[in-house]
């Protein structure tokens, strides 16, 4: 039975009782359920649609028109709804709406467990509880001095608060980064897609696609739903994702018809019925499947939790030696004692302690924070970058573009404005060089001429006009074919009526490999019945041509003297930076049209009407830009499907090509051999009519050298380069769906100068985990060392530092300083060195002078304190020059706010990880930084002021605590002298990636260059010569030239 035939068999009557989906209502007026179209949805399913009546009687049973799509008031014609219904509520209702429940978001108790769920915060709250249980039955038993107040559960209990508030710390912490990742994957998944709605085109959001929805499809759609093809012009689809077969499926009405959600058209153009949306869609099952994986660790994250473990294996260490040292000093000073025997509770309670410390000294050790500030920048990073319109999609990229050393940008709306319009143009041989002069164009042309351009325009091209927003019309689709039509708008026609008029019976969407569009319309009127219309890039498609019209309309050879007339009209509009498109014709017999395939059609003995040159200015900001990405140490290359002519005008006045780089077009570049590519690569600059081939050639060719590549496309071709670059970036405008689901990065507003902000974010994020590991590892030296030596010295082994104090240390230098040193904004002074190369350490040089100087210069000031601070502050002493008891603890408290305040003043010096100077630059513009300053200064006069026994410490005087803050501000001139050594005194090794060629092999390369192709203009016009001079004289200064230049070339090689 033939497609769409009525069946003998009514299709399927009226449903009730939909039980298979829980969405769907008891009573629906369609004649089919999600049930009776599961089977559309099915890769593997072998049955076609006129097994079940034909695709007519499909869209009959879901009530919708193939040619109108679906009627938006809907709602208010339906017979079970109300008219103040939303739109499509009893459609949504049977078959549900194209979205994915939303995943249940963590409860912050659940973070709260995760924060809590780790074996040495359990075992010191274990220790803790031991701790508080023996103190309560020293306080209360029967041995317990009455003169003695009852506080010995203090400790205990002040640990246990210690404790739970660096977890609900790192909970908050956690908590904030959920909801940030969160409504970055929502803007993530936000996206519109074309429909035939009402009878007319429209661009309708993805979750409003529903259930018998005419979907119009073109090359590079990402199918969010399933379907059924209605109508097909050479679609082609990548299905790997779903049936993991590679191939690439030709899709047709009656063979291949079923479309599967999650595949990507490569090729052609059509429409389809959508039959299942949301989770009933193929892709919708597999990512309700998919949703228990967790996200991979980003490439910082598994070096830092690397070296993490590194270092809390030290720490252990440091742990159990103090823990041994501790308990056999305790042993014997117990046993040489002239005092009695401890009892055993007291030995139980002194015990406990020093465990408490060695437990202290692992949580001070171990640090935690590092993959925790990447998280946290990370999060920042990614939320203000799509305030600069750039969308991070894979959070890896973020890292990896701070240290990115070449840019492979294309042109066409990244580095100029999209806006593409006619300016001047040679139709029919009658020129016009301005847009009103292309306005009047018509008037001179022969009419039979005029209407053949202007159908050509119209109906070759799948742009239409749609209103925006604000209500304003604008065109949709390709902004050359935008412009286009435009162009014929603008002499009074409407490409609708022609549209309308004309019909269409094959089309050949535009193939980025062959740089054309064609169609076949029938043309009743014409010599033939067939009328082939061909637009693409001019010197291509020109060389199809065998004849042109001229301005009486006469068709007239294409010689060699009227190529060459073209040819000089290309390149004079190519010089003056503008796109140049071909416009030509052919009429097509019958039995000529029966032997044209759906692939493309025979470009062969077109005749040319013309060319036309498109004008699309540089956006603002774009030399500034390429100048900056210079500075910055990163190579801009520009690689575009225009010729090399307006492709070399474009890059000079953009300044990316400048003297000494090279530019050749793509096929120059193919046919080099692998060992000339790599040699080219280094200075080329610009890539002219290069394919989507060409341009992961030049990625892989770069990659080997060992660049980090950052690639920008929009076409569906250039999801490989995309998917092999280090960064891909695709575009939010006009990119295609499968460049951005290839993509790591999708720039919102298609602007060049967003890609040099990602690059400041970049290197922003790797700074900012650098600074936050410059700080913690001096605060980690520096309280293990003093705790254990302090601890050691001591009679009672305890550190100067009690267990309480430490965990309030540990929350300054792990969570407080991960929110104050990961959150701070680029500067422009990122922008002012070279990329980091892949092999430089996380801590450079000037980190470890830094780290090591601090951390020597802590410690000795701490120490300093202990053994003389009681002659410092003028604290009374005993006759023997001990301190009492309440004037040690006074003494412990000084040398406690002290080290504190080392800290904070030292969090300035690690706002910088390089030498300069100037470490309050752009303070002012953190304000996280600053709040958390406050908070940890805020917190600490609380802490000294009024924390008495839960933090073992008393009130300070106005002068002690001016002593201990001056004394701790002593970290800044420290800073300072540090700066001023040498980093060589530490390491030697250059972290910077040197440039592929430096800046004196470009200049060498360009003089040579141009000394080349003066020569060859010299030896063209020898060879003209009747005779040519081959002297011994002439022989041998050419052999001298050739020798002083190669010895040139060599000298500078090893200079290099």
């Amino acid at each position: 039975m033939p497609q769409g035939a009525a069946s003998n068999e009514p299709l399927l009557g009226p449903r009730t009782n939909l039980a298979s989906d829980q969405e769907a209502s008891t009573t629906t007026r369609f004649a089919l359920s999600i049930d009776d179209l599961t089977p559309l949805t099915d890769p593997t399913n072998p049955t076609p649609p006129r097994q079940m009546g034909g695709i007519d009687k499909i869209c009959k049973a879901l009530h919708v028109d193939p040619k109108i799509g679906l009627h938006t008031d809907e709602a208010a014609e339906s017979s079970l709804g109300e008219s103040d219904q939303p739109r499509f509520a009893e459609r949504s209702k049977a078959f549900g709406r194209n979205a994915l429940p939303p995943v249940l978001s963590p409860s912050f108790f659940s973070f709260v467990k995760k924060a809590y769920d780790d074996r040495i915060l359990i075992l010191l709250s274990m220790a803790a509880f031991v701790s508080l249980g023996v103190s309560v039955y020293e306080d209360y038993g029967p041995h317990h001095d009455p003169r003695e107040p009852r506080v010995g559960w203090v400790e205990g209990v002040a640990i246990l608060a210690a404790v739970a508030a660096v977890v609900f710390t790192d909970a908050i912490n956690d908590y904030q980064k959920e909801q940030q990742f969160r409504k970055l994957n929502a803007k993530k998944d936000d996206r519109c897609v074309l429909l035939l709605r009402d009878g007319r085109e429209q661009e309708v959001n993805v979750k409003d696609v529903q259930v018998g929805d005419i979907m119009l499809l073109k090359a590079g759609d990402l199918l969010p739903v399933d379907g059924v093809i209605l109508k097909s012009h050479s679609i082609t689809c990548d299905e790997s994702s779903a049936t993991g077969e590679s191939d690439a499926i030709k899709k047709h009405p009656d063979n291949n018809c079923y479309m599967i959600s999650g595949a990507k058209i490569l090729n052609g153009s059509g429409a389809m019925l959508v039959t299942a949306v949301g989770t009933h869609s193929f892709f919708g099952r597999t990512m309700m499947a998919m949703r228990q994986d967790s996200p991979d660790m980003t490439p910082l994250q598994i070096k830092l939790n690397m070296l993490a473990e590194t270092i809390a294996k030290l720490g252990m260490a440091a742990s159990v030696a103090m823990l041994v040292t501790l308990v056999v000093k305790y042993v014997v000073q117990a046993s040489v004692s002239e005092d009695p025997f401890p009892s055993g509770a007291e030995m139980l309670s002194d015990i406990i302690r020093i465990v408490i410390q060695a437990i202290i000294i692992i949580v001070v050790a171990v640090p935690e924070g590092l993959p925790m500030a990447v998280t946290l920048a990370l999060a920042y990073a990614t939320t203000q970058m799509l305030k600069d319109n750039n969308l991070v999609r894979v959070l890896s990229a973020c890292e990896t573009m701070g240290n990115a050393t070449t840019v492979c940008s294309d042109k066409t709306g990244t580095l100029t404005q999209n806006q593409m319009t006619v300016v001047e143009g040679t139709l029919s041989l009658l020129p016009f060089s301005t847009a009103d002069e292309a306005k009047g164009w018509k008037s001179e042309a022969r009419p039979e001429i005029a209407q053949a351009v202007i159908e050509s325009i119209a109906v070759n091209s799948s742009a239409f006009e749609d209103r925006d927003e604000q209500g304003r019309l604008r065109f949709i689709g390709s902004t050359t074919e935008s412009a286009l039509l435009g162009f014929i708008r603008s002499m009074g026609a409407c490409y609708r009526m022609i549209r309308a008029e004309v019909k269409v019976v094959k089309m050949y969407p535009f193939s980025p490999l062959k740089k054309t569009m064609a169609c076949v319309v029938e043309s009743p009127q014409g010599k033939e019945p067939y009328r082939l219309y061909v637009k693409g890039a001019s010197e291509i498609v020109m060389r199809s041509c065998s004849h042109y019209v001229d301005s009486e309309g006469v068709l007239k050879a294409l010689d060699d003297n009227a190529r060459a007339r073209f040819d000089q009209i290309i390149s004079r509009y190519a010089d003056k930076t503008l796109r140049t498109i071909g416009l030509c014709y052919r009429d097509v017999s019958r039995n000529e049209f029966k032997k044209f395939t759906d692939e493309e059609p025979p470009y062969a003995k077109l005749i040319c009407l013309g060319v036309v040159g498109i004008q699309d200015p540089l956006r603002q900001g774009v030399v500034e830009s390429v100048q900056a990405f210079a500075k910055a140490g990163v190579t801009v290359r520009m690689i575009t499907g225009d010729n090399i002519i307006t492709a070399c005008a474009i890059a000079k006045s953009a300044g990316i090509l400048i003297k000494g780089g090279l530019a050749m077009s793509g096929s120059e570049f193919r046919a080099l051999s692998r060992e000339q590519q790599t040699h080219a690569v280094k200075r080329l600059q610009v890539l002219a009519r290069s394919s989507p081939t060409d341009k992961t050639l030049v990625v892989r060719r770069l990659q080997q050298l060992g660049e980090i590549v950052a690639v920008t496309g929009d076409g569906t071709n250039d999801g490989p380069a995309l998917k092999m670059a280090d960064v891909g970036f695709s575009m939010g405008i006009a990119g295609t769906e499968v460049a951005k689901e290839a993509s790591s990065i999708v720039l919102m507003d298609d602007n060049f100068s967003s890609i040099l902000k990602a690059l400041m974010w970049g290197r922003a994020v790797n700074d900012s985990v650098r600074k936050f590991l410059q700080f913690q590892l001096t605060v980690n030296i520096t309280a293990v060392v003093l705790s254990f030596i302090s601890a050691a010295a001591s009679d009672d082994n305890q550190s100067v530092l009690s267990a309480v104090q430490l965990l309030w240390v540990n929350l300054i230098m792990d969570t407080l300083a991960a929110l104050a040193l990961a959150t701070e904004p680029p500067s422009a002074d990122v922008l002012r060195r070279y990329p980091t190369a892949r092999s430089a350490p996380l801590i450079n040089g000037t980190m470890w002078k830094m780290i090591l100087g601090q951390a020597v210069f802590q410690i000795g000031v701490s120490l300093a304190l202990l053994r003389y601070g009681a002659v410092l502050f003028h604290l009374p002493t005993r006759p023997d020059g001990s301190l009492t008891p309440k004037n040690l603890l006074t003494l412990r408290t000084m040398i406690f706010n002290t080290f504190v305040f080392l800290q904070v003043f030292n969090e300035l010096n690690c706002r910088r990880i390089d030498d300069s100077l100037n470490i309050f630059k752009n303070l002012l513009r953190n304000r996280i930084f600053l709040m958390v300053q406050v908070f940890v200064v805020v917190g600490q006069f609380a802490i000294v002021q009024y924390g008495g026994r839960a933090f073992q410490t008393v009130p300070l005087s106005g002068t002690q605590w001016f002593l201990t803050v001056l004394i701790g501000s002593l970290s800044l001139p420290v800073g300072l002298c540090l700066r001023l050594l040498p980093s060589t005194m530490i390491c030697n090794v250059s972290e910077e990636h040197q440039p592929l060629v430096s800046s004196a092999r470009m200049r060498w390369e360009g003089a040579t260059q141009q000394v080349r192709m003066q020569g060859q203009f010299f030896d063209a016009i020898r060879k003209k010569r009747a005779c040519r001079s081959d002297s011994p004289e002439d022989t041998a200064n050419r052999s001298l030239w050739k020798k002083a230049y190669g010895a040139a070339e060599t000298s500078l090689d090893s200079s290099e």
